[in-house]
């Protein structure tokens, strides 16, 4: 269906090394997008492009800190101005880190905050400074089924994701005016390496099986159409919606 088609369109996935945002670019490029992937490790970053790459489609590699809110505009301007306009933009880099709250070290908490909070403002910023005046542009940030529960242990992940959440719900209410639909996708408990040790808990397996409708763990390919959605024409009046894609996890107690 043509409304689904992303061809010749110029998409950005931060943190898209590996594990989900891998996922979403493979996605995209499938449905016909020219894809920016970009990462902290370059190795591991070049590695992801060949390999995209060597199934067929445009892929370019760009190594930024998104947590840096001058190295981020410097970035965009560039591959504006040497790849083309960016007119999708996914907004995945993330961390996580596990602890119990009475004893969160600090640096961590600071360490969450700019990974999951400042880089979706600074790199939508850069990116939508750009959309306004073109009248058009899609930015998906990737918010959790953490934007609405939260589990012992991850206090502050969750406030991040909360964050995420509501962060799009603003920048939907300023910039769907200019012709910009802000959304976000919410996945569940995905086998990633973020989640690497969970999925290895048996355990946290047995509970989650039990804890979720769908009774199973996700794999990363089971978002790739909600975003490839949220980045087409099929959701041109969705705007400041968290799209969960969680095996029903967050309507069920």
């Amino acid at each position: 269906m043509k409304i689904f088609d992303l061809t010749g369109r110029l998409a950005l996935v931060t943190g898209s090394s590996k594990g989900i945002g891998l996922a979403i670019a493979r996605g995209l490029l499938e449905a016909g997008a020219i894809v920016i992937l970009n990462g902290r490790d370059r190795e591991q970053l070049e590695k992801a492009r060949t390999t995209l790459a060597a199934g067929g489609g445009k892929v370019h590699a760009r190594s930024f800190d998104v947590t840096d809110a001058r190295a981020v505009e410097a970035s965009i301007a560039e591959i504006e101005a040497e790849i083309g306009p960016i007119e999708i933009l996914f907004n995945n880099a993330g961390i996580q880190f596990r602890a119990p709250l009475e004893e969160f070290p600090l640096d961590a908490w600071e360490r969450l905050k700019a990974t999951n909070i400042d880089s979706v403002l600074f790199v939508g910023k850069a990116v939508a400074k750009r959309m306004i005046p073109r009248g058009h542009g899609k930015i998906i940030n990737v918010a959790s089924v953490q934007s609405e529960l939260a589990r012992p242990g991850i206090a502050p992940y969750t406030a991040t994701k909360g964050a995420v959440k509501m962060l799009t719900k603003g920048m939907a209410a300023d910039w769907a005016r200019y012709g910009l639909q802000v959304n976000a996708l919410g996945p569940g408990y995905f086998k990633t390496e973020l989640n690497a040790a969970l999925v290895n808990d048996p355990t946290f397996t047995a509970w989650l099986e039990k804890r979720t409708p769908a009774g199973r763990w996700a794999n990363v390919e089971e978002l790739i159409g909600a975003a490839v959605f949220l980045a087409s024409d099929a959701s041109s009046f969705v705007n400041g919606h968290v799209l969960y894609v969680d095996g029903g996890i967050t309507a069920s107690l």
